[in-house]
């Protein structure tokens, strides 16, 4: 056994070490183990899950222009050849991000700290720059790598992942974090981009001061996701600046674009922050109203919302609760498929009613995996709760989630939010209207804070208005500047 386990993994890695490829970018060899094929494939694949996850914003508008701009940067990038495709997804979540085969997405929320143009075409080439060096794959490479030492161990995801995964699945390659040395080669590459379509990169580095700022005001624990992994903010400021001066020196670019007021233009009205029609929380209620449901929210849980499913966790993360549409004409039929899907063994079932409403309620054991028996056999069961609602023309699912020794304290939180469920009246509630950007001209002379002022912004929101507008408080404005509000 030992002999075989040993030419077994030689041969895997003299596998490894002879599945090379030149880099596009940098023009050296280096191990990947997929073909372009399969790198456009995982992107084919992944692409209507991330639309599934976070929907695409509606604006036409916006859609065309991200798309138009990605086009130009893709055909003067290292891979021109790529099917790319850009789009801008509806989060308020201030975040960018590539998937490999060039599939390119800015949510909605990073889309309103941009102040012009050229902020935006240098993060565009940021991300285009991950697809071009094939860092998504060299990701890939490195997780399988690091497989080959741990053939003889077993990896077992955390007792309760599962169920959050089934909301997200297929999502794991977005979660992967680019090394600190990729982040660096993508900036370099948005410089280059974005100069190469006329743009004044230097507009990028005063973008990512306006992260950083951002990254202050709210605190450490809230660090925007597009610098989570990247390089200290203050050097990149100093690098990408050093960049942008070089490039227009290679361009001979004397008159590289900014695009102020173009771009503001284009943002007038864009949804700011959370978008009430996608659910909100006020007083630990979570709303729907364009679902017309309601539900309570165990006190200090964090909350996370999308399309799919609304997942709630305590700081602890010992218990989960999920609330998704449970497929299946009845409520038997969606039941069964519940226990199906989940791997879940009924210790006890009911019919019920909620608020009115018919429901089938289940307690539930989570069977393990038959190649992982032997392995969990010591391991905790996992107990679920589970209420199937039926309102509307759809079944609701509203599952809670712990370990066996860990169910009894959380059953009572489990069972306050189910049992709670109910039909959205409240027209406050079914009305409320989102946040919106909207751009105003100032016509005097005078501070960003006087003009905020101006126009009513509560006194607790002018940093926050400040860094939105890339400015100071204390900044002077000339007649004619245009600047962002915030109003309903």
């Amino acid at each position: 056994m030992k002999k075989h386990f040993l030419i077994s993994c030689i041969t895997t890695v003299s596998i490894l070490i002879n599945s090379c490829a030149v880099n596009p970018v940098t023009g050296k060899k280096e191990i990947v183990l997929m073909s372009e094929a399969q790198e456009i494939a995982m992107g084919k694949d992944a692409d209507p899950q991330i639309v599934a996850q976070y929907g695409l914003y509606e604006n036409k508008a916006l859609q065309a222009f991200i798309n138009e701009k990605g086009k130009s940067m893709a055909a003067i990038s290292h891979r021109p050849n790529l099917n790319y495709e850009f789009k801008i997804v509806d989060s308020d979540i201030l975040n960018a991000f590539a998937v490999p085969g060039g599939y390119v997405y800015f949510t909605r929320g990073i889309m309103a700290y941009f102040n012009n143009e050229a902020q935006f075409a240098g993060v565009l080439g940021h991300e285009t720059g991950h697809i071009t060096a094939r860092h998504g794959v060299a990701q890939q490479r490195n997780a399988m790598l690091g497989q080959v030492g741990l053939i003889a161990g077993m990896v077992i995801a955390p007792k309760l992942g599962q169920f959050a995964e089934q909301a997200s699945q297929g999502l794991g390659l977005l979660m992967l974090k680019f090394g600190r040395d990729d982040e660096r080669q993508a900036d370099q590459l948005g410089v280059e981009y974005s100069s190469k379509i006329g743009y004044d990169a230097q507009q990028m580095a005063n973008f990512f001061h306006t992260l950083e700022r951002d990254q202050k005001r709210s605190g450490a624990g809230e660090i925007p996701d597009f610098l989570s992994s990247h390089p200290n903010p203050g050097d990149r400021f100093v690098t990408v600046g050093k960049l942008a001066t070089e490039w227009k020196q290679k361009l001979s670019l004397t008159n590289a674009q900014i695009n102020r007021n173009s771009y503001l233009k284009r943002i007038e009205g864009l949804v700011y922050g959370e978008d009430p029609k996608q659910g909100f929380v006020e007083n630990s209620i979570f709303y729907h109203p364009v679902l017309k449901f309601q539900f309570p929210v165990p006190t200090n849980w964090a909350l996370q919302n999308s399309p799919q499913s609304v997942q709630m966790a305590p700081k602890g993360g010992k218990a989960l609760m999920l609330m998704t549409i449970a497929p299946g004409k009845t409520l038997e039929e969606s039941a069964s498929g519940v226990l199906k899907q989940y791997n879940l063994q009924v210790v006890d079932s009911r019919q019920t009613t909620v608020n009115g409403l018919q429901a089938i309620t289940m307690v539930a054991d989570q069977l393990p995996q038959q190649q992982q028996q032997q392995a969990q056999q010591q391991a905790a069961t996992v107990r679920t709760l589970s209420y199937i609602i039926h309102y509307g023309d759809l079944n609701y699912l509203l599952i809670g989630v712990a370990g066996t020794s860990d169910f009894s304290n959380y059953s009572s939180l489990f069972t306050n939010t189910m049992q709670n469920f109910k039909e959205l009246r409240d027209a406050s509630k079914l009305n409320k209207q989102p946040e919106r950007i909207r751009i105003k001209t100032v016509n005097q002379s005078i501070t960003l804070e006087q003009a905020l002022r101006q126009y009513k912004v509560a006194y607790k929101r002018l940093e926050e208005l400040a860094i939105l507008n890339g400015m100071e408080l204390k900044d002077r404005i000339t007649p004619g500047t245009m600047i962002k509000v915030i109003e309903n």
